[in-house]
């Protein structure tokens, strides 16, 4: 019920008034049945906009720091997360990628539309990196499209560090969806869920115009940290 309450009452009028996306390509979201919406991820304002402007509920495989966060701020980003129905994933340690899977073939068996960012964490500097495979695994495993998406200018009302994000007009742009049934029974073998994901990003690639990157972001920003400790602090 909250979900609606922030959606068409609390947040969802607020951001489209303040931001006025242009959405491009709506129509390519199923109307009913199971699918997955696979996205950049450039700022933390992009798990609010991206559901105001859906007709339908959406739900996102969200780290698990996002509900654990110490102060006022991460009680009201856990209230506000909560709220919304997404699924906290704990991204550390070997079960990691198998609990992510589990919960996002739960939210599809269910019939519903799952959320979901392939690089696994927000781009540093707005390029777009390699995909992770937890999302060829569910869309092989479930056998439903995947509908690429791009959010383009949310870097920029909101990059690392900035806590309030600025008021500027965003696009958040969706492609045809993509199936994979010609892959059904191989979300085992490597090299097919390589293809179905580098397929995925390529697309996304393609809506959002990015500057790519063939190597994971969490590598890119682990390497970063070290040269240059005070800029991540």
């Amino acid at each position: 019920m909250f979900y609606y309450v922030l959606k068409y009452v609390l947040l969802g009028p607020l951001l489209r008034l303040l931001f006025r996306p242009r959405i491009e390509g709506l129509e390519h979201i199923p109307a009913d049945g199971a699918a997955i919406v696979a996205g950049n991820h450039l700022s933390f304002s992009d798990h609010f906009l991206m559901p105001a402007i859906l007709k339908r509920r959406i739900t996102f495989l969200a780290k698990a720091e996002y509900f654990t966060g110490p102060g006022i701020k991460g009680r009201l980003t856990a209230f506000f997360f909560r709220g919304a129905g997404q699924i906290p994933v704990d991204r550390s340690g070997k079960e990691a990628g198998r609990t992510a899977i589990r919960e996002g073939l739960g939210v599809l068996a269910k019939d519903e539309l799952l959320g979901i960012y392939p690089e696994g964490t927000r781009s540093h500097d707005g390029r777009l990196y390699k995909g992770k495979v937890g999302v060829a695994v569910m869309a092989i495993r479930a056998q439903v499209p995947v509908v690429p998406c791009a959010m383009v200018g949310t870097f920029e009302i909101q990059p690392p560090g900035q806590v309030v994000p600025r008021i500027k007009r965003v696009t958040i742009r969706f492609g045809e969806p993509l199936e994979f049934s010609r892959y059904k029974g191989m979300e085992d073998e490597k090299a097919a869920i390589r293809a179905v994901t580098d397929e995925i990003m390529y697309a996304i690639l393609g809506l959002s115009g990015q500057e790519y990157v063939d190597r994971y972001a969490a590598e890119v920003k682990a390497e970063q940290a070290k040269k240059f400790p005070r800029r991540h602090r």
